[in-house]
């Protein structure tokens, strides 16, 4: 059944009670908190009151790093056996990015705007020749915080390379250099949506009908891009498990046949675990599939994570999508409370922020890796896809972001094209609308306030893990 409409929905199951991790907010309850602190002050200090993007300059070709550069990020500790195990990319990139290369660092504790001042940066107006436009961060979240990645991924398109062993990075750097290297592929030309639809769950219905449905079958009422499936016009094929068909046992068969498809989008419930446990950082985003009968306990059958995909699994090349809780990774802090309550009183999520395991298991795959993970740091909001006094779904960011991946665009501009270009002017939005200086009769109301609040939190929260220099190679998939 739909979600009560006074009522949002928060994307998140907690395994040990088979419940919502968050129980559904009241709009007004929620409208009045973002009122008192909308929690956009990181962006408006950065970027000041317009928070515009201007782009690259013109002229530049985002799908040549000869013209719109690569960087890699190290944070300064980094230890030199990563730095090692990263060379097969590093050189080829280099090759190809050719005087618009560049290593560049991160200083523990740097805000964006000291990072952008120090390396002659200007906010708003990203120059290649300065920093390159992609932008490869190396290390953990505790090294390099997902703000960072968050607030430079409005002008760069950024990624992140987070594993436990330097032999995980060199699994990754190989791959690649091998992925684009290679005569043939061994992916499929088709993209695969796989969504599950639990009945009575306001969140997966919501992600079903207006997501993934959308994006697999098209809109026949809409008008412009939502009319037609992402697929239609690019010569890739789609494949659509949705509700019953979303099992584990259908999804892992996707990652374990002979020939992947070169794209894959899931939409489904993250696990969500506790602060602390000792799953935490195995489970934690873990996909929630069809399997679970509901609420009530969850089993480990009904769960995919990281665990479950063998050796044997077939993910070189492939370009993953998960909207999931948790999906991308883990903030140490409840950002969305966070940003409606006094500091003291925000709950851990977890002892520290980190990136989940089902994305870094995917890009360090033994037998070849997944070519980037695009995933959701902290919750999904399934709410964010389906604005009110909107008629249907509003996901054109989500459907132009596939539509450029399939046509061989970079995945990292892709994705800051749109989620990142999304985020500023939600923001801005945001900031607009609790500003003292909006005169009563402008004010939005309690549910348009909270729906800006939570489709700009939704939109900061992608990222990229892998290269954000990758590119599905179409002209070779058949």
């Amino acid at each position: 059944m739909p979600g009560d409409e006074e009522f949002i929905y928060v994307n998140g199951i907690d395994p040990e009670t088979g419940q919502y991790a968050v129980p559904p907010v009241s709009v007004s309850e929620l409208a009045a908190k973002v009122r008192a602190k909308p929690g956009a002050a990181a962006v408006s200090h950065t970027r000041g009151p317009a928070l515009e993007s201007f782009g690259v300059p013109y002229g530049v070709d985002l799908n040549k790093l000869g013209e719109a550069g690569w960087g890699i990020v190290f944070y300064e500790d980094t230890p030199q056996e990563v730095r090692n195990a990263l060379a097969p990319l590093i050189e080829l990139r280099h090759g190809q990015a050719g005087n618009l290369f560049k290593e560049l660092d991160y200083k523990k504790g740097e805000q964006a705007r000291d990072w952008y001042r120090r390396h002659g940066a200007t906010v708003g107006t990203p120059d290649p020749e300065i920093v390159p436009y992609y932008l490869l961060l190396v290390g953990p979240p505790a090294q390099i915080p997902f703000e960072f990645q968050y607030l430079i991924g409005v002008d760069y398109a950024v990624g992140r390379l987070d594993f436990a062993t330097p032999a995980e990075y060199g699994q990754y750097a190989t791959s690649i250099k091998a992925y684009e290297g290679a005569a043939s592929l061994p992916n499929k030309k088709e993209i695969t949506f796989w969504g599950t639809c639990h009945p009575g769950d306001g969140a997966t219905n919501l992600s079903a009908s207006s997501l993934v449905t959308p994006l697999a079958n098209g809109i026949a009422e809409a008008a412009g891009a939502l009319k037609k499936p992402v697929n239609i016009g690019s010569g890739y094929e789609r494949a659509l498990y949705l509700g019953d068909d979303a099992t584990k046992d259908r999804l892992l068969a996707t990652l374990h046949g002979a020939t992947p498809p070169a794209l894959l989008f899931t939409a489904s419930h993250g696990l969500a675990i506790r602060a602390g446990r000792a799953n935490q950082h195995s489970d934690q985003g873990a996909l929630l599939c069809q399997d679970w009968p509901g609420f009530g306990s969850v089993q480990p059958g009904q769960v995919l994570s990281a665990a479950d995909i063998p050796d044997d699994a077939n993910v070189n090349g492939l370009v993953a999508m998960l909207f999931a809780c948790f999906g991308g990774g883990t903030p140490d802090i409840d950002q969305f409370l966070m940003d409606l309550s006094d500091a003291g009183s925000s709950p851990k999520l977890a002892p520290e922020p980190f990136v989940a395991a089902l994305p870094r298991r995917l890009l360090a795959h033994p037998k070849g890796s997944a070519l980037a993970v695009i995933g959701h740091i902290d919750r999904a909001w399934a709410y964010s896809i389906r604005p009110p006094k909107m008629t249907g779904a509003q996901i054109t960011y989500f459907h132009n972001s596939l539509r450029a991946m399939l046509n061989g665009d970079r995945v990292g501009s892709a994705i800051s094209q749109q989620f990142g270009g999304h985020f500023a002017a939600l923001s801005a939005l945001l900031l607009n609308a609790v500003s003292p200086a909006t005169p009563e009769t402008m004010k939005p109301s309690d549910r348009d306030l909270v729906n800006f609040w939570i489709e700009r939190n939704d939109a900061q929260n992608y990222v990229i893990l892998g290269d954000p220099a990758v590119r599905i190679r179409k002209e070779l998939l058949s």
